[in-house]
């Protein structure tokens, strides 16, 4: 028998993104969020929900533009830092030393040390509730070549992403290869009548 848990944010796994938007005085500014995945293959999207008490949130509207950062097995004190600080009166970068590259394509900072960014135009804004659901077309995607496997796309394996359990608030790596998607089912189907 199951258990009812209630009305809880418990879909598994959430990513471990960070954000980057500039500050009104020009700033770079970064937050983490979980909140967060791909909403359209075709114009590529993402949506990220962020509280409207945030920097960042206020920034995206000004700036209509962020990038996302995928944390990994390596930047996880710096992520969980930028998630309990604020940038009204601190500079991330600076307590971390980690780098700002400007994106050439959007208004919005990198981490230069992270393996993988996405460059987002804001496409779309939705008010949920609590958050606010900011839908980002992807302009374009920047990899380190090291995390590049197959089609070279981001092998998981390489880039080893860190994703979160909400409620119980954990952090995780992602688990091992198990199968082909697209291709391990198809046991399943009817033998086609010729």
């Amino acid at each position: 028998m199951k258990k009812s848990l209630g009305a809880n944010p418990l879909v598994y796994p959430t990513p471990v993104w960070v954000i980057g938007t500039y500050n009104p005085d020009g700033s770079a500014n970064v937050m983490t969020a979980a909140w967060g995945g791909i909403c359209c293959s075709k114009p590529p999207c993402l949506a990220v929900s962020l509280r409207e008490a945030t920097q960042t949130h206020g920034n995206i509207l000004r700036n209509k533009s962020f990038t996302v950062n995928i944390v990994t097995e390596q930047f996880i004190p710096e992520a969980d830092y930028f998630g309990i600080s604020t940038g009204k009166n601190t500079d991330k970068f600076a307590d971390t030393g980690l780098s700002v590259e400007k994106s050439s394509l959007v208004d919005a900072p990198m981490i230069k040390e992270f393996p993988l960014n996405l460059e987002c135009r804001l496409k779309d804004v939705v008010e949920v509730g609590l958050h606010t659901q900011f839908i980002g077309e992807i302009i374009d995607v920047k990899a380190m070549e090291s995390i590049l496997g197959e089609q070279n796309v981001p092998d998981v394996d390489l880039l080893r992403p860190v994703v979160f359990s909400p409620v119980v608030r954990k952090y995780h790596l992602l688990g091992e290869t198990i199968g082909r998607a697209f291709h391990i089912g198809k046991q399943f189907r009817k033998k086609e009548n010729k």
